[in-house]
């Protein structure tokens, strides 16, 4: 028997109106029978809305079954007298580690769950020492949970299961909102546990590149168990992944387009180290691409170039000078977000920012629109200082439309036309100009029309974020500043989300700023990209100047594209090819030049 067990398992959401009358049922899980060994790496994949959430809250008891059965060490978890125990088993951790950590120093925190269970105080300090050390953060120990980097937090509440010492940890997207390396560090800490403490590990993860380390994969769709396999044989079916809102990591999408291009690979690529010593393989046995020039031609067509000149000689809209930030000044909590950063923006630029967590890019983005007034340095807006006392600053907020992070929190009324309508009408406009506006805008993030008069909650999570930017672009700024619009969303979602944003800046002249976690998407979407580093401006320039530097980015916390490496490495292994290079599609035809 496995150590988590389900069988027919159902669960259906119920909502009900004001007086408990049922309105809807949503069955999110539909049959699902899956067997999860001890000592497994499950990693459980699905687009949004799939049942993935779902069903790893039934793992530890949150959520009990509509119909069948679910066990975990042999414990059924509906009934009510295995819950305590069941939790103990099963130790969930959350997207977002603010969510979980409650203490006010770090041992303290990790200390409460080992407590909680009764575990004697001797026993709880040799635990929290144990389980700190699991995930490297010892010397953090006597710190405030406060002052730490997203990626440390969340190891932080790893640690914290870690002290309970359960078999089983489920982690629900849980590098959703760290940089390169908290993601590597949460998913090393996973894997070591798995590794040396024989824990079970269930992963829900978006991010392709995690599920490699699992040696099972489950994918869900639509409440049901559509996939199961190793990661090769899940990922050998790029196709069938795509239609569920899926994809696959960097190193397998470009070796299945070289192959399908007619590159000899022989077995789905998991890793960027698969795929070099495959394609030196092919090269060692003399093979030659046939008709090479016009497979070539057609793949350089779809790579196009996302670097375009701006006019360097036209009036900067956006100006930041010498601006500094200090959040708590005076006190003893002071910290210093922004220091010194200057700045230009120009109209119709597409800029990404990057950053490790903790950066400052988010306290940045803050001063564009006047939400944050800088402690020292000025903003100009269209030549003006927006800190003149004359200045209205209201105003900004309607040239500098900012959507953020997770825009769903932004909605508020009752249909999503009227919560379009508000930012208008809040402007002054007409109710006929604040609707003809509001529309425009609906049309313009492509929502269906039979959403316009629907709840904006009970949209998907995709559909929420088109409302939300939908809502700053019936204001019509001048620039759009996303904070990691994409959060949260299945491959095919974000997708669609960073698509769209590309053809408001292609197609209407916006000028946006994007802040991601994600190098890839920075990557594929924009012209420019600033790099923030402990308050300051880093590094500033195209995409191919910036990831050029992947070592120096390795030093602060991000990465470059997996597909930058794999050019390096294979340029080191004596191909003939260039090496700036930052997305699959310029990567395809320099490689397939080099088998010609």
């Amino acid at each position: 028997m496995g150590i988590v067990e389900t069988k027919d398992l159902r669960f259906e959401y119920i909502r009900r109106d004001e007086d408990g009358n049922v309105e809807g049922i949503t069955k999110a899980i539909d049959g699902v029978s899956l067997s999860i060994k001890k000592g497994d790496f499950v990693a459980v994949l699905g687009g949004n809305g799939s049942g993935k959430s779902t069903f790893a809250k039934h793992i530890n008891a949150i959520l009990y079954p509509t119909e069948g059965r679910v066990t975990v060490d042999g414990k059924d978890t509906s009934a009510a007298e295995n819950t305590w125990s069941i939790r103990q088993l099963a130790g969930m951790i959350f997207q977002n580690p603010d969510n979980q950590i409650i203490g006010n120093v770090v041992e303290e925190d990790v200390g409460f769950g080992p407590e909680n269970i009764g575990i004697p105080t001797e026993d709880i300090w040799k635990r929290v020492k144990g389980a700190l050390k699991t995930v490297k953060m010892e010397r953090y120990s006597k710190h405030s949970p406060n002052r730490l980097s997203g990626g440390q937090k969340q190891r932080v509440a790893i640690a914290g299961v870690v002290a309970m010492q359960p078999k089983c940890i489920i982690m629900d997207e849980p590098t959703a909102m760290l940089d390169p390396s908290g993601r590597n560090d949460v998913i090393n800490a996973a894997s070591e546990l798995n590794k040396n403490e024989k824990v079970t590990v269930i992963l829900i993860t978006h991010y392709m590149e995690e599920v490699i380390r699992a040696n099972r994969v489950f994918v869900m769709n639509h409440g049901k168990l559509a996939l199961e396999g190793t990661p090769r044989e899940i990922f050998s079916d790029v196709d069938k992944l795509r239609e569920l809102r899926l994809d696959v990591p960097q190193a397998t999408l470009l070796a299945w387009y070289l192959k399908n291009a007619g590159i000899p690979i022989k077995n789905a690529i998991l890793s960027k180290e698969e795929l070099t010593e495959e394609l030196k393989r092919i090269k060692a046995e003399s093979f030659r691409l046939s008709n090479a020039d016009s497979i070539i031609s057609k793949y350089m067509k779809s790579a196009g170039n996302r670097e375009s000149a701006v006019n360097k000689n036209e009036k900067p809209l956006l100006i930041l000078d010498h601006v500094s930030y200090t959040y708590s000044k005076g006190t003893s909590d002071e910290i210093k977000a922004l220091d010194d950063v200057s700045f230009t923006i120009r109209k119709g630029e597409l800029i990404g920012i990057i950053g490790h967590t903790g950066s400052g890019k988010s306290t940045l983005v803050q001063h564009l629109n006047g939400l944050n007034k800088a402690t020292s340095g000025t903003v100009y807006f269209d030549g003006k200082d927006v800190y003149d006392k004359d200045y209205d600053m209201r105003s900004l907020r309607f040239h500098v439309g900012l959507v953020f992070q997770y825009p769903e929190h932004q909605l508020f009324e009752e249909t999503v036309f009227k919560d379009v309508c508000f930012g208008p009408k809040n402007m002054g406009m007409s109710e006929k100009d604040a609707e003809l506006a509001a529309y425009t805008a609906l049309r313009a993030v492509k929502l269906p029309e039979e959403c316009y008069y629907a709840s904006p909650f009970e949209l998907s999570g995709g559909q929420k974020r088109r409302v939300a930017i939908a809502g700053v672009l019936a204001m019509k700024p001048d620039i759009l500043v996303l904070d990691e619009p994409t959060a949260g969303l299945d491959p095919q979602g974000r997708d669609e989300i960073l698509g769209l944003v590309r053809e408001l800046h292609d197609e209407q002249g916006i000028t946006v700023v994007l802040v991601s976690h994600s190098m890839e998407d920075v990557a594929n979407y924009v012209n420019r990209i600033m790099v923030v580093d402990d308050g300051k401006i880093f590094m500033d320039g195209t995409p191919h100047e910036v990831f050029s530097h992947y070592e120096e980015l390795e030093n602060i916390g991000l990465a470059a594209p997996q597909v930058t490496y794999i050019m390096n490495d294979l340029k080191k292994e004596g191909f003939d090819l260039s090496t700036d290079v930052t997305t699959i599609d310029e990567a395809i035809p320099e490689i397939l030049r080099s088998f010609k």
